[in-house]
């Protein structure tokens, strides 16, 4: 998914599965500093390898990374403490930013099981009429109908979201979903197993 495109159900121009390429290493800026909700990150922080996604939750190759892809990496990597993951929010719609304050209103160790739930979950949620799906996927974590109301009304939340996207976008030049930095490395567009393990063996 590419900033600045149509967004929602109608669709936006996308990379294409499978297809990344990598950027010069990002050294101005300071990749690990943390938005104001606090990091979401999995594995041990002096993990060899440290890898970052900007991710949109209305994006499908984001969704197709988190079912296809993340699964793996978190077995054979993240568990084995030599990959620290740490995923951050980059909505391309009020849509994706309303997903996101869901998801960062549950218990904070569930939020990645809400993240991948709402990924599973798109094709219910990305509709014309998304608040009532929404409200049943979120049902599950133990948001109310008025907590589910008070989240998506929350501007702490939401500000804090928007902050990340923002210095991503003119800091670090993301401009679409998935991106990722690999120990500081930026790596643009959906990647494989496969691929992701060519880049994370040697730095191991």
């Amino acid at each position: 998914m590419v900033l600045g495109s149509a967004a929602g159900a109608a669709g936006v121009a996308a990379l294409g599965a499978g297809t990344y390429w990598a950027v010069r290493a990002i050294s101005s800026a300071d990749l690990m500093q943390a938005g104001p909700l606090g990091e979401q990150a999995l594995g041990h922080p002096d993990a060899p390898v440290t890898i970052i996604e900007y991710a949109s939750l209305t994006c499908p190759h984001c969704a197709r990374f988190a079912h296809d892809v993340f699964p793996g990496l978190e077995q054979r990597y993240i568990r084995t403490v030599k990959v620290q993951f740490i995923f951050r929010e980059f909505p391309f719609d009020p849509l994706g930013a309303g997903a996101f304050t869901l998801a960062r209103c549950v218990d904070n160790a569930r939020y990645f099981e809400a993240v991948k739930t709402l990924f599973q979950s798109q094709e219910t949620w990305l509709v014309e009429e998304p608040v009532g799906p929404l409200r049943t996927v979120m049902q599950q974590f133990g948001l109310t109908e008025a907590r589910f109301d008070a989240c998506l009304a929350d501007q702490r939340l939401l500000d804090g979201i928007l902050w990340v996207r923002d210095r991503a976008a003119n800091e670090f030049k993301v401009n679409a979903t998935p991106t990722f930095f690999i120990n500081k490395t930026k790596y643009v567009g959906g990647m494989s197993l496969d691929a992701l393990e060519e880049i994370i063996r040697p730095l191991i």
